[in-house]
């Protein structure tokens, strides 16, 4: 996958319905309220690595296929 920065996760999860809690530092946390509440916590840093971006694919209840489409369109 290409290289992607915490704003750009921000902006894919925006568009499936996660919403912005708070920032502390450089870290940002997201919730979505479904039948199971998601908390998605993002650093804000220029690259994300692969290890990052599974863990935050995980936390969304998405696989990381599903994860690395949002960044497709």
């Amino acid at each position: 996958m290409k290289s992607v920065s915490g704003h750009e996760v921000i902006k894919a999860l925006t568009k499936i319905g996660f919403e912005f809690v708070k920032q502390r530092g450089s870290h940002v946390k997201l919730k979505k309220t479904t039948n199971d509440k998601r908390i998605v916590i993002v650093p804000l840093h220029k690259d994300l690595p692969d290890g990052t971006l599974h863990s935050i694919s995980r936390q969304a209840g998405l696989t990381y296929k599903e994860f690395k489409k949002l960044f497709n369109n």
